[in-house]
Formats: structure tokens, sequence, C-alpha cells
């Protein structure tokens, strides 16, 4: 692959601070960023010049996403969760034993989020063990870095889309083995899997430490499942286990709960909850768009924060109703707004909490990026290979163009006026380039 010279503006965060990498130059060698220049360096490049409209920023990860969802985008988001879940979810994702269909749906779905300028993407597939085995095949064809999880489920589902115990363990334990026996055989770690426990609702004690002990034979895989979600769903697990203290204690007592674990939506965490998080350095993968769509409430982003959890953002498709990360990060940024006039309301007849009121600062844009590069790269363990342009990091990356789609520039924007139109007004036809690695993945 030639090395590529990139000059332009380059709009990221390091460690969580926004900077704007100005009329620059970045070279490209074996897919890794290898210099960051003011001035155009001698070699043999392939060159990629922009125009004043245009910029980079950092690929999007997408940490929660479920892939065969994809086919009822958008339908019967006037449901609440749980019914939502056997109205439309388990029918469709029963489907996907068919492989024929499982290809065309994940065929369509890989290609949409990156054409959406998705470079990384943690998916829930299905129980099916082979259809999610080609969900890996079509991510790495398609040069889209993935973690892909099969899901495994025990109880509380329907008889067509249930897994007996121990072949659920015994399916895991297969899906991970052949996909990391492809990743040793190609020497490419670019599609990986994780494992995937859908919820504790439908996931036995026996179930999730089988799972467990899948991850304590291999400490680097991940774990992907749903947390605090719904209130009838976080009563439903009270009533299911009576010893544990919270939700979250149910994931750390059977050995589902570190440094590896991705947890979508927190929505409804308790402090204690947040704490063990914190203690354990798991990630909350912040769900605005489908949290809204399914009623299941706003999560305060700032307060995880503050109590120094690691917060990540996801599509959750077909929960939400969008497979774009830029629609994400701008519910985000609405979502946290919400918070704000929320406790604003609360605390309208309390004088002395005004001060506090008044103090609490909702999410801006640079932030929104941050959770969905920065952010997103901590959750799957990649912080010090992607997420922002540093040298020695590979580059996965967007080249925006704002002077595109239901946009119009006029030479009067300053960068960051440039940024803001892209999360408030952005969609695809805006991602002119995406690049995976240095490999150029989506031109338009």
């Amino acid at each position: 692959m030639k090395s590529l010279l990139l000059h332009g503006n380059f709009l990221h965060t390091v460690n969580g601070h926004f900077e704007i990498l100005e009329d620059k130059w970045i070279t490209v060698t074996s897919g890794k960023i290898v210099s960051i220049d003011d001035h155009r360096v001698p070699g043999d490049f392939e060159l990629i010049e922009t125009t004043p409209t245009q910029f980079f920023v950092p690929g999007l990860i997408d940490t929660h996403i479920h892939a065969p969802q994809y086919a009822f985008l958008g339908c019967g988001l006037d449901l609440p969760l749980l019914e939502w879940l056997n109205t439309y979810t388990f029918p469709a994702e029963s489907k996907f034993s068919d492989l024929e269909h499982a290809k065309r749906i994940y065929n369509a779905v890989v290609k949409r989020t990156l054409a959406c300028g998705t470079t990384t993407a943690v998916y829930f597939a299905t129980i099916d063990k082979n259809a999610s085995i080609i969900l890996a095949d079509i991510c790495r064809s398609n040069g889209q870095r993935a973690y892909v999880g099969k899901v495994s489920m025990d109880r509380n589902s329907p008889d067509y889309y249930i897994e007996k115990t121990q072949e659920a363990i015994e399916n895991a334990k297969q899906f991970v083995d052949e996909l990391l026996s492809q990743n040793s055989s190609l020497n490419d770690d670019l599609t990986s899997p994780i494992l995937t426990p859908r919820f504790v609702p439908t996931c036995s004690s026996e179930l999730m430490k089988g799972l467990a002990d899948i991850h304590n034979e291999n400490p680097s895989l991940l774990i992907q499942s749903h947390v605090s979600e719904n209130l009838n769903e976080i009563e439903w697990v009270k009533s299911l286990h009576l010893d544990s203290e919270h939700y979250c204690g149910v994931y750390e007592s059977h050995g589902l709960l570190n440094s590896r674990t991705i947890l979508a939506h927190g929505v409804h965490l308790t402090d204690n909850e947040l704490q063990l998080l914190a203690k354990t350095k798991s990630t909350i993968a912040h769900c605005p768009s489908s949290n809204f769509q399914l009623f299941s409430g706003a999560c305060d982003v700032r307060r995880l924060q503050q109590a120094n959890v690691n917060v990540s953002l996801g599509t959750d498709a077909a929960g939400g109703e969008s497979i774009s990360m830029i629609h994400s990060m701008r519910n985000a940024l609405l979502c946290s707004r919400a918070v704000m006039f929320n406790r604003r309301t609360s605390n309208k007849e309390d004088e002395s909490s005004q001060e506090k009121v008044e103090e609490y600062k909702p999410l801006t844009v640079p932030d929104v990026l941050y959770l969905a590069t920065e952010c997103g790269a901590k959750a799957v363990g990649l912080e010090n290979r992607i997420g922002n342009f540093t040298v020695g990091k590979e580059f996965d990356a967007l080249l925006v163009d704002m002077n595109a789609g239901i946009s119009d520039c006029f030479g009067t924007e300053k960068l960051t006026d440039l940024l803001d139109k892209f999360v408030h007004q952005g969609d695809d036809r805006n991602v002119i380039q995406v690049y995976v690695r240095g490999k150029l993945v989506k031109q338009i």
C-alpha cells in the first residue's frame, strides 16, 4: 500500500481536550501516522489535498449496534422496550438461521455504517453461530474494524429463539475460537469476537458463569451486554437476582464486569453502581437515540464522567432510529440538554439548589466528538492505536465536506463552525472519504 500524504485541517481530541491541527501535512505509512508537519515532506506519496470546506476527523466508533435489526430500522418505536423486543426483535433475529437472508442484511448494514463514517463497530449479531461468522467475514471484506458478538440467551425468550444452556456456552466458545483462528491464520485482528450475553433477564447464572470461564481463558476478549436501560427491566432483574444489590452487581458476581466490558445504556444507574463501574474500569455505551425512542429515559453523561466512568457512544440500531453515529452525536447533545432542563424543573422551587443547577453544563460538540472517538477507542481497548491523530496511531479517519448534502458554506465559516455544521446537519453525503488503517474504504 502506497504511503499517503494528507494536507488540510484535522480536528480531534487528545485526552478529551479539543485540538485543531490547522494546515498540516500528515504522512501515513503502512496504515500508521508517521509524521505531522507544517510543510510538505519529500517522498513518493499518494497526495490527498483538501478544500477550505473540508476537514478530517477521526473514524467514528459505534460501541453498540444490533446488526440484524437493520432489517426493521425505524419500525415500532412507539412501543416500550420489553414489548418492542417481543414484537419486532426476536421474530426478526430468528430469521437469521437462513444464511442467505443473513448475508443480505449484513452486507447492507456494514456498507451503510461505513458510508456514514463508522470505522469501528461493536456488533450484536444473533444466536446463530454461522450467521455471526458471516457478519465477521463481511466486516473484514469491507475493511471495517469490528467486534462481532454471537448473542447468548437461554431463558425468558421465545421458544423459537432460545438456546439450551450448555449449547449456548459451547456455541459461544466455538464462535470465539473460530474467529481467533481466522485472525491468527490471516495475521490480522481487524475483526474480533466479543462475548455477548444479551442481558441478565435472558441469561441464566450457569450461562453467565460459562461465558466468564471463556473470558478467563482469554482475558483479552471483550464482553458486551445491556444494563439499566428501562425501569421495568431493572425491576425484572431484581426479581430474578434477589441476592444482588443492583443490576451491575449481577454481572460482577458472575465474573462479567471488568475493563473489557461494554454495557449499553446505564440510564438509571445508582451511585453504588457508578462506583463499581469506575472500580472495574467498565464502559457505558451511551445510546441517546434509542433511550428516547423506547421511552427509557435520559442518561446523564456528565454524572457518569464525574464518577470516572468511561462513556462511549452507540447508535443502538434498531432501538435507535438511525445507524449513523453523526445522528447519535446530535442526539447526545439533545439528551444532555434534556437532563439540564429536568434538573432545572426539579429544583425550580428549591432556591438553595439554584447555584448547582446553573453550574450544570450540557455536552458540547467537541464533547460528543470525544465520546464517538477517543472514548470509543478506550472502550474496545484500542486507545493506543486509534481515536485521534497522534503519531504512531493507525489512520482511521473521515474526510468531511460541509459544502455537500443539505449544507452550504459561504467562505465565512471558522473550522469550529464547520464541525458544528457536521454534527448538527451532517449525514453520509458529507462523508466523502473513509479510511481504516490507512486504507480507503469509501469515496464519493
